[in-house]
């Protein structure tokens, strides 16, 4: 840019410079402290500070043509500005503010007599790439609640474990009990017959403020509107049912391994199972990996563990104190006499460690 630039090109260099500085400051914020998420927020940072850097020339040339007492706009309100907004929107707000920003400095370096220091495809490229940033940060807040209440008890409504018991009425109970989540398992109906309780359960459980899991099948998963699928290591890889599921669902998958679970991280899972840790009952192919291997996958991942397999009172504390959130049961409960006391048990158990 020359030093005869007009000042209003430089007022409008300055001003978009700032919004897009404040913006991505908000998000690289929300990405470190509520999130957590260190490659997100290392993103978001590089793209900051690329974008605003110039040499001290320039930036005292807009320094001085900078007025902000003297602009219109600054006062300026449009309806529903100031009231309060969820996290998701802010988001999107300061997203698509960056956005607009980006994309009046990308139209500005094209002006001919611009400084050459302000790169066109800088600004285009920074803009596509905020796109896909923006749905990361979003799917990620939007399950973050639900994530969040992935802890405790964690009960496997296995249809075949019920001997013709009715579902509706065990996992009422084992919510009196103090279950967090239900998982829907089923392996001999068809998905046409399972669709109705799916509903049912799924009704049931947002009534009592507990996520509702669907095990192995996305489309039932989706029909019903649960909160989420569960995978095992033989069904959809998880990057593939993440990339089919909504932003706001949340996705769980079985792993026996560090590799397994690492794997499943990467591919975009919110919580990991973990087992079998104790021999079980509930599913005969399932080999011990023990405690150990608990303790292992808790230093390789983040993630939210449930610990799984063998689960009950007396040993769920043992789970949860090498790094499991859940404990996941199935016969611990549903083999009780009464599966609402055994739930309040282990639910009680659990409470008593957190």
């Amino acid at each position: 840019m020359t030093p005869s630039e007009p000042r209003e090109r430089l007022r409008i260099i300055d001003a978009n410079l700032n919004r897009t500085g404040e913006g991505l400051r908000f998000l690289e914020d929300i990405a470190r402290l509520e999130l957590d998420d260190a490659a997100l927020t290392l993103k978001l940072k590089t793209m900051r500070h690329q974008l605003l850097e110039s040499d001290w020339t320039f930036q005292r040339r807009l320094l001085g043509a900078r007025n902000s007492e003297g602009d219109v706009g600054a006062s300026t309100k449009t309806p529903g500005e100031e009231k309060q907004r969820e996290m998701p929107i802010a988001v999107v707000a300061n997203t698509r503010r960056v956005q607009e920003s980006l994309r009046v400095l990308e139209e500005i370096a094209k002006v001919p007599g611009t400084d050459p220091g302000l790169e066109p495809q800088r600004f285009k490229q920074a803009r596509f790439d905020l796109y896909t940033i923006e749905q990361t940060l979003l799917s990620r807040l939007m399950r973050q609640d639900k994530i969040k209440r992935l802890t405790g008890l964690y009960v496997i409504l296995d249809i075949q474990a019920l001997n013709e018991r009715s579902p509706i009425e065990m996992a009422g109970q084992v919510i009196r009990g103090g279950a967090r989540v239900i998982q829907l398992r089923d392996k001999l109906h068809s998905k046409k017959e399972l669709l109705p309780l799916a509903r049912e359960l799924r009704e049931l459980c947002a009534e009592c403020d507990v996520l509702f899991i669907v095990n192995d099948f996305l489309d039932l998963a989706l029909a019903a509107d649960a909160d989420g699928l569960h995978l095992g290591q033989d069904d959809l890889p998880v990057k593939v049912a993440r990339g089919l599921l909504p932003i706001d669902k949340i996705l769980g998958c079985s792993t026996r391994t560090v590799a397994q679970a690492a794997a499943a991280e990467a591919g975009g899972a919110d919580y990991i199972a973990v087992g079998s840790i104790y021999p079980t009952t509930s599913k005969e192919t399932a080999g011990v990996v023990g405690l150990g291997r608990l303790r292992q996958i808790r230093k390789a991942v983040t993630l939210p563990l449930v610990a799984i397999g063998g689960i009950t009172r007396d040993n769920a504390d043992e789970a949860a104190a090498a790094g499991a959130e859940a404990v996941a049961v199935i016969s611990a409960v549903f083999q009780a006499r009464s599966p609402e006391e055994a739930a309040r048990q282990l639910t009680a158990t659990l409470e008593a460690r957190e």
